[in-house]
């Protein structure tokens, strides 16, 4: 399935990086939620990664709206955004909060099929 297909719709989130734990090689630590949604596969070959936005607690599962994908120009690895249904994040506000990770890539912010920021 085609990352794109998942904007707007609901998904179950596994965290495997928890707000608050270290990368296991880069040593960065976790500001949001991090995980993936269970049996999908992305462009690197792995799950398709989510980041969990509005939620300030440590997490091991989460279910929320893809809100938007964060489309990496120079990567095959794009990540979900996803959210409780009530909130929606700026774009600006979405590159703030994934800037501890997305600053290592270029990368352009997808909503509702159309491209919104381009970094």
């Amino acid at each position: 399935m085609n990352s794109k297909e998942y904007l707007g719709k609901t998904v179950n989130v596994e965290i495997d990086r928890p707000m608050g734990s270290k990368h296991p090689k880069h040593g960065f630590i976790y500001p949001v939620n991090y995980g993936y949604i269970p049996n999908t596969v992305s462009g690197d070959g792995e799950e398709l990664d989510v980041y969990v936005l509005g939620e300030f607690e440590s997490l091991k599962t989460y279910k929320g709206v893809v809100k938007a994908i964060i489309h990496r120009t120079n990567d095959d690895d794009d990540k979900l955004v996803v959210m409780s249904a009530d909130k929606n994040y700026s774009d600006e506000q979405i590159r703030a909060l994934t800037e501890f990770q997305e600053r290592f890539f270029e990368s352009e912010i997808i909503r509702d099929n159309s491209k919104c920021i381009t970094k």
